[in-house]
């Protein structure tokens, strides 16, 4: 068996798969989906129990009430990636929100931002290039 031409073809400039969605749980839905709307994450679906938001990229944020305490620190398990880190943070800072100093790396320039349950989320820089997402 081969694969689709739309999978081989060299010429495709946009990578074929996307991550579908990505969980995180919460303690309280409708605050954390709330929290997610205003970074810019496109709505979908809530309720007390559940919450779908939407990224770039088409990629869902399932929001889903936390069964177990979530530890004030934790690491969220994912990044969020921007185009300009810089105008982000500042943006952020004047929603109110919480942000650490930028951090310049190798590959990224990023900064963390504490978001709901007190989870620590990586906001990084573009490594696109400019390329189609």
């Amino acid at each position: 068996m081969s694969l689709p031409e739309t999978i081989t073809n060299p010429t495709n400039t946009r990578p074929t798969v996307a991550i579908g969605h990505v969980r995180l749980n919460v303690n309280n839905v409708p605050q954390a989906s709330d929290f997610f709307l205003k970074l810019g994450l496109r709505y979908i679906t809530q309720s007390e129990e559940l919450a779908v938001l939407e990224l770039r990229g088409g990629t869902h944020l399932v929001l889903r009430k936390a069964s177990d305490t979530i530890i004030n620190g934790t690491n969220a398990p994912f990044d969020l990636m921007v185009d300009d880190v810089f105008a982000t943070k500042d943006a952020l800072i004047n929603l109110g929100l919480t942000v650490s100093e930028i951090e310049t790396g190798r590959i990224h320039s990023s900064f963390t931002l504490t978001g709901p349950d007190g989870y620590l989320i990586a906001v990084t820089s573009s490594h696109t290039g400019g390329r189609e997402v």
